[in-house]
C-alpha cells in the first residue's frame, strides 16, 4: 500500500454560531468561487455547537481575525492511503475501518494525535506538521511513502526520513520511540451519543454546483435560524442533532447530511453508492475533546475494524463523529457499551 503526504498545509478553525453572519460572504466565495481564492482544500461542517472549517493557507487568507473565530495553532498535513491507485481496502469495509489497523492504531501507540476527515471519495488523516517525522518513522515499514511536490508524487527516500528525524531532534521533538514499544495506558473512554438521524454520504459533479447554490446556502447558513441553545443541546439525549458537512478538495465534492436535509436537494444531481446506503452517527465526547489527546479515533475504529464494519469518521473542533451503516447500529451500540465495561489495563 502507498501513503501519500498531500501538498496542502491546513488550518483547523471554529466559527461560532452567533458570529456566522460575519463570515457568510467569504465562505460562499470559498464554496462557489474557488478560482478566485485559489483554495484547493476546503471543508465546512456544521454541528450543534459551531462551524468547523478545515482549509489550506490560500483559503485561510479569506477569513479575517474575529472574536467569533478560533484557530487551532498547528499546521496540519493531510495523508491519504491508496492501493493500486484506489482507496485501499483488504475487505468490503469502507472508510476509516480499512486503515484502522495499518495507520490509526500505530499512530495512537506512538502518541500522535490525528484529525480525521472522511469524504465520499476517500479518507484524509490529518497530522501536525511537527509530527511528520514520527509519522513517517512509524509507518515506513508498512507503506511506500510518497510526498506531493509540484503536483507530482515523489517517493520519500530514507535519507529524507533521516533528515526529518535529525531536524526534529535538533528542535527538541525527538525521534519516534521504538516501534515494538506500545503504551499500556488505557486512553480515556469518552461518552458517546447516538442520535436518531439517518445520514447520507453523497457527491456532486462540480459543474452542477451552481444548480444547487440556493439550496446549499439555505441549508448551511439559514436553516433553523438562531435555533436551540447551542450550549445545552449536545448534553441532552437528543433524538436528532444538526450535522451537515460540505467538502471541496482538489476539485471533488463530498456532502454528508441527514435525510431531512437531503430532501431539499434535487434528487437527480446528488449521487451516492449504488446501494444507496443510509448511515447512523456515533458522536464521541461529552465535553470538547481538544486536539492533543491521542487514541480517540483508534478507540472507535479498532473495534469496528475487528468486526469489519464500515465507518466514515469526521473530526470537528469540539467533537468526533463516526458514521456506521444503519443495519449495524445495534451491533455497534452493544460493542461500545461492552468497551466501556472493560476493566482498565493493569
Amino acid at each position: 500500500m502507498d501513503l501519500h503526504i498531500l501538498d496542502h498545509r491546513l488550518r483547523v478553525i471554529s466559527i461560532s454560531k452567533s458570529g456566522l453572519v460575519h463570515f457568510t460572504h467569504p465562505l460562499i466565495k470559498l464554496i462557489f468561487l474557488r478560482n478566485r481564492t485559489r483554495c484547493k482544500f476546503f471543508s465546512l461542517t456544521e454541528t450543534p455547537e459551531n462551524y468547523t472549517v478545515v482549509l489550506d493557507e490560500e483559503g485561510f487568507k479569506e477569513l479575517q481575525p474575529s472574536e467569533h473565530l478560533k484557530v487551532e495553532s498547528s499546521i496540519w498535513l493531510p495523508l491519504n492511503v491508496v492501493s493500486n491507485g484506489n482507496a485501499s481496502s483488504s475487505s468490503q469495509a469502507v472508510g476509516v475501518t480499512k486503515i484502522a489497523k495499518s495507520v490509526i492504531a500505530p499512530l495512537a501507540q506512538q502518541h500522535v494525535s490525528v484529525f480525521m476527515l472522511s469524504t465520499y471519495q476517500t479518507d484524509f488523516i490529518l497530522v501536525r506538521e511537527k509530527d511528520l517525522s514520527v509519522v513517517v518513522g512509524t509507518l515506513e515499514e508498512e507503506f511506500n511513502i510518497y510526498e506531493e511536490v509540484g503536483g507530482e508524487s515523489v517517493p520519500m527516500l530514507c535519507q529524507d526520513v533521516a533528515n526529518a528525524l535529525q531536524k526534529n531532534a535538533k528542535e527538541g521533538r525527538g525521534a519516534p520511540p521504538p516501534l515494538s514499544v506500545s503504551t499500556t495506558t488505557r486512553p480515556t473512554v469518552h461518552p458517546v451519543l447516538i442520535p436518531q438521524n439517518q445520514f447520507c454520504v453523497m457527491s456532486l459533479d462540480p459543474d452542477t454546483l451552481p444548480s444547487i447554490a440556493t439550496t446549499l446556502i439555505d441549508v448551511l447558513f439559514y436553516s433553523n435560524g438562531p435555533k436551540e441553545d447551542a450550549q445545552s443541546s449536545p448534553s441532552r439525549d437528543l433524538d436528532c442533532i444538526k450535522f451537515f458537512s460540505f467538502s471541496l478538495i482538489d476539485g471533488y465534492i463530498s456532502l454528508v447530511m441527514d435525510t431531512e436535509a437531503q430532501r431539499q436537494f434535487p434528487a437527480d444531481l446528488l449521487f451516492t453508492s449504488s446501494s444507496g446506503e443510509l448511515w447512523r452517527m456515533v458522536r464521541i465526547g461529552g465535553q470538547p475533546l481538544g486536539f492533543d489527546e491521542c487514541g480517540i479515533v483508534a478507540q472507535i475504529s479498532q473495534p469496528l475494524a475487528d468486526s469489519d464494519i464500515s465507518a466514515y469518521y469526521i473530526s470537528t473542533f469540539s467533537f468526533d463523529h463516526a458514521l456506521v451503516p444503519e443495519e449495524d447500529i445495534v451491533r455497534v451500540t452493544d460493542m461500545l457499551q461492552n468497551q466501556r465495561k472493560e476493566p482498565a489495563a493493569s
